[in-house]
C-alpha cells in the first residue's frame, strides 16, 4: 500500500533539546547566578544523571517516591513538572527558583534545535501531497517550539499524549493520529526513536521507520530515508 501519511515523533526525531550545560547556563545567568565553568559543567553532568532534564537521557535511578509520576509523567502537565523539578531537586543548587526556571526553559524553542534534514524532509512530504502528524508523548504543547522554527505549517495534525491521556506505545494514541489525519493505519509510516513507545503504531498496522536519537551535529541525515519510503 502507498504511504499517504506520516506521523512523527518529536522529542529525538524532528527536534533535540539543548545540552544539559547550556540549559544550566543559560538559566544561572538569567537569574544572575556567577558559578566558575567547572562547578557549572560538574552540576550540568549531575542532573543529567539525574534525568532532570527532559528530552535528554533517562535518570540512572528513579526514586520510589517519584515512580508513579514517572509511569505517569506524559499523561498531566503538572505531573510531568512535579517529576522533572523533582529530579532535578536531587541536585543541590544554590538557589530554590532555579528548579522551576529550569523546567520553564526546555519548553522555550530556543533550547531546541531541529535536525538538519528536517525541514528538508518535511517540505519534500508536503510537496509530495503526504499529509503530517506530530504524535509525542509529552507533558506541553510543543506547538510554539515548531511555529518558532518555522516547522508548523508542515503539520497537518497534532496527537499529543497529555491532551488525550494516552501514551505510547498504546494503540489508541496512534489511532487517534491515523483517524486525524483521515488515513487508514496501512497508509500510514509511523517515524520515531523509541523502538518500544513508536513501535507501538505497528499493532494497527502503520509500517515503521527508526532513527538514531543522537546530537543534530551527529545525525545529518536520518530523516532523509522517509522521502524514499513514501516514493
Amino acid at each position: 500500500m502507498a504511504i499517504k501519511g506520516v506521523l512523527f515523533d518529536f522529542s529525538g526525531t524532528l527536534m533535540r533539546i539543548e545540552p544539559a550545560e547550556r540549559w544550566l547556563s543559560t538559566v544561572l545567568a538569567r537569574t544572575g547566578v556567577d558559578m566558575p565553568d567547572g562547578e557549572t559543567r560538574r552540576l550540568a553532568q549531575e542532573l543529567e544523571e539525574a534525568g532532570a532534564l527532559p528530552g535528554g537521557g533517562a535518570p540512572r535511578e528513579v526514586p520510589e517516591e517519584l515512580a508513579e509520576l514517572w509511569r505517569e509523567r506524559d499523561r498531566d502537565p503538572a505531573g510531568h513538572r512535579a517529576l522533572y523539578t523533582g529530579l532535578a531537586r536531587r541536585v543541590p543548587l544554590p538557589r530554590p527558583g532555579l528548579y522551576d526556571a529550569l523546567y520553564e526553559r526546555h519548553m522555550e524553542p530556543d533550547a531546541w534545535r531541529p535536525y538538519p534534514d528536517t525541514e528538508p524532509v518535511l517540505a519534500g512530504l508536503r510537496e509530495r501531497g503526504v499529509r503530517v502528524a506530530v504524535v509525542s508523548n509529552i507533558g506541553w504543547d510543543l506547538r510554539p517550539v515548531l511555529g518558532e522554527h518555522g516547522l508548523d505549517r508542515y503539520v497537518d495534525a497534532w496527537v499529543l499524549s497529555y491532551e488525550h491521556r494516552l501514551v505510547k506505545p498504546d494503540p489508541r494514541l496512534f489511532e487517534v493520529a491515523c483517524a486525524e489525519l483521515g488515513l487508514l493505519p496501512r497508509n500510514t509510516l509511523m517515524v520515531g526513536d523509541n523502538q518500544r513507545a513508536d513501535g507501538g503504531a505497528t499493532a494497527i498496522g502503520c509500517a515503521l521507520h527508526l532513527v538514531e536519537h543522537l546530537p543534530v551535529t551527529e545525525r545529518p541525515d536520518g530523516l532523509l530515508p522517509v522521502l524514499e519510503l513514501v516514493g
